[in-house]
């Protein structure tokens, strides 16, 4: 089981491997939260619960006296070695925070916000995308250059003729505006969060092959 799921307290088949989509939000929400208090001076835990559990089980030391920063600093680490993440997409994050979260109350909405902008932008890429994320994996770089233009289309693009697309589209644009990122930055989330799927689902695929093989190679020893 990864670290992570070791973390988070969990032991399904699905989390045996560090590095899957899961531990890439868990991840994302603890740097999140470590950016807010070292920002904010938030010094209680419980308000901020994926740094909390993130910070005793890992022991990561306060620095100076101040929460969350040492937490962000091992946080935007196992971003990079894990997931190979820029500095740029951390970056990015600190200063949407900065210019958004102005006071510790304006946490939870912000929190709520990416969410609900994160589970819409998902939703809306699967279904513009369709038969293009059949694409095998290996094949990066044009899922990339898909990814990418069809990040360009949600936030540019107005001539949508399906009354739904068109409804998610102008919500992802308005949470946007709000959280305040570049479509560099969500085309780098939307690409790993897909690349990360794939993998989890072709790993299911083959333990299920495997299963299989398993099952038919005591059938013939029996015979």
């Amino acid at each position: 089981m990864g670290i992570l799921s070791k973390i988070f307290g969990r032991n399904t088949d699905e989390q045996q491997k560090t590095g899957g989509m899961e531990d890439f939000m868990t991840l994302i929400r603890v740097y999140f939260q470590a950016v807010m208090a070292a920002d904010l001076g938030i010094t209680n835990l419980a308000a901020l619960p994926d740094l909390r559990v993130f910070k005793q089980t890992l022991h990561v030391p306060t620095q100076n006296n101040k929460l969350g920063v040492g937490e962000k600093s091992r946080c935007k680490k196992m971003l990079k070695e894990i997931y190979g993440m820029s500095d740029d997409f951390t970056k990015e994050i600190d200063q949407s925070i900065r210019r958004r979260c102005k006071k510790p109350q304006d946490v939870q909405t912000y929190m709520i916000q990416f969410s609900a902008f994160s589970q819409d932008l998902m939703m809306l890429t699967g279904n513009l995308m369709k038969f293009k994320l059949r694409l095998p994996g290996f094949f990066k770089k044009a899922l990339y250059t898909m990814t990418e233009k069809t990040i360009n289309d949600i936030f540019n693009k107005n001539d949508y003729s399906d009354a739904g697309v068109l409804k998610s589209i102008v919500a992802i644009r308005q949470y946007n505006q709000k959280l305040g990122f570049s479509q560099r930055w969500v085309t780098d989330f939307v690409y790993h969060v897909v690349m990360l799927d794939k993998k989890e689902k072709q790993q299911a695929q083959q333990k299920k092959k495997k299963k299989k093989l398993n099952i038919l190679q005591k059938r013939l020893h029996f015979v």
